[in-house]
């Protein structure tokens, strides 16, 4: 499995309403092209692009992008991430 969890913080959150994007803590060794796929497939959602950054805690954390057509606050709902 890729996806380790998603993140709740406020930051967070606060991109799943203003930029459509889900961030999550990832595995070391997920790419960009392995977490695209594997979201697209958990989802059932069009990725329009990831980033990646490892924080100064030595996590990796992917921010994952939709596609205009797809909420990220329906799929934050599904991973109860907000209520």
């Amino acid at each position: 499995m890729i996806f380790i969890s998603p993140l709740k913080t406020e930051k967070a959150i606060m991109k799943i309403e203003k930029e459509n994007t889900l961030t999550f803590v990832v595995d070391m060794s997920a790419t960009k092209a392995t977490i695209k796929s594997e979201a697209e497939k958990l989802f059932s959602v069009k990725v329009a692009g990831v980033q990646i950054m490892i924080g100064p805690n030595g996590k990796k954390y992917a921010f994952v992008r939709l596609e205009k057509a797809f909420k990220a606050d329906d799929v934050a709902t599904k991973l109860k991430m907000v209520a």
